[in-house]
């Protein structure tokens, strides 16, 4: 491995997706990721490639990931990866890149995501961008994206297709444009990885679409166990257990149907939100916020809805007094319905929604609840 050298970008080549698993089981962010993963090898004319790490046994559910777009997962079984611990993993997954070298790395920016990010990119002497809600290579993929999304003049965007580097122009075609929430969420930035690889990133849970699973990817997808060493004396700390916390977190992302709350609940808020609550019974759904409700510590951080909360992609989502703001909006607008209620007819959440109410939440939500109470009873 002494040969490795970040910034000889020639010689690295393929996408890469650390695929997570806990109690050998994959999490569904691996899944967004080669999905996601998959149109970025194209565009690069590449092939994308699964890391699973895992205990013995581990290779036999590696194959799920051809499923989803996965040319080959490289597979490093030991017991002492059966659990996730920093150091082994660190450890490992630098040693594989080092031998094997990708042009680009997908991590999910799960708890262990975002611990192990930052280490590898440190040892690897690369950079990363944490917490990305859009990924993307061509550059004219990049250039709508960047239509809808900006507010840069369409032809400042046309002429988007270089950067200096040290001085120098270069070319950022095959560059992974990493985007991601700044200040707050108040602005979008949109970096780049010129001089070294692999091009890592850390990619929010949700926001990437998962493809529909092929039975036919998934028996062709190629399994390879690359070589590596790991000693116990490796490792900096132990295991001793695992302790499953037994409090119950909104699963806002698994959600088909969420009632989310924003400011306009202010003038009673124990009262909107338990409307919100009965509305989302009769629906089967959860309750969100906007971050103006977490921030005023009406609603705990796991029901946030936006840009620094969770990105959702529900059949149904009900905007109760949220005045959608574009942070918000970023995180919900790919939901199949949007009903937006709000007492101000210009509120910028009625541009995206699919039916707009204009009118008190505290008299519309109870007459919704009840249509749907009919509705259900009438069936």
């Amino acid at each position: 491995m002494s040969d490795f050298n970040s910034s000889d970008i020639g010689a690295f080549k393929d996408v890469w997706v650390f695929c997570e698993q806990r109690e050998g089981k994959l999490m569904p962010t691996d899944f967004e990721l080669i999905s996601k993963g998959r149109d970025l090898a194209n565009e690069l004319g590449v092939n994308l490639c699964g890391l699973l790490l895992g205990g013995k046994g581990i290779e036999s559910v590696a194959k799920e990931l051809g499923g989803y777009g996965a040319d080959k997962v490289y597979v490093c079984e030991d017991d002492l990866l059966a659990v996730y611990n920093t150091d082994a993993y660190a450890k490992v997954i630098c040693d594989v890149i080092k031998d094997l070298k990708p042009e680009a790395f997908l991590i999910g920016a799960t708890n262990i995501g975002r611990d192990l990010g930052p280490r590898c990119a440190a040892r690897l002497h690369t950079g990363l961008c944490a917490d990305c809600t859009h990924l993307d290579i061509d550059m004219d993929n990049y250039r709508e994206f960047l239509k809808e999304a900006s507010t840069l003049a369409p032809e400042k965007i046309e002429k988007l297709g270089t950067a200096i580097v040290l001085g120098q122009k270069h070319d950022v075609s095959r560059d992974l444009k990493m985007t991601r929430p700044a200040f707050g969420g108040h602005l979008m930035a949109s970096i780049i990885c010129p001089r070294f690889r692999p091009c890592m990133a850390t990619v929010r849970p949700g926001v990437m679409k998962k493809n529909a699973f092929d039975q036919a990817k998934a028996d062709a997808c190629v399994i390879e166990k690359p070589a590596f060493e790991l000693k116990k004396e490796d490792l900096n700390t132990e295991v001793l257990e695992v302790v499953k916390a037994a409090k119950k977190l909104v699963d806002l992302i698994g959600a088909d149907y969420i009632v989310s709350v924003g400011r306009g609940i202010s003038k009673d808020v124990e009262g909107g939100i338990k409307l919100a609550e009965e509305l989302a019974a009769e629906l089967g759904g959860v309750v969100g916020g906007s971050r103006a409700t977490i921030d005023s510590g009406w609603l705990s951080a796991d029901h946030q809805v936006g840009q620094t909360g969770k990105t959702v992609h529900p059949k149904v989502y009900i905007a109760l007094g949220i005045s959608g703001a574009i942070q918000h909006k970023a995180g919900m607008s790919d939901s199949e319905c949007i009903i937006a209620v709000n007492k101000n007819d210009t509120a910028p959440i009625f541009e995206i929604a699919d039916y707009g109410i204009c009118g008190d939440l505290f008299k519309v939500t109870p007459m919704l609840t009840e249509a749907i109470r009919a509705a259900k009873a009438a069936k």
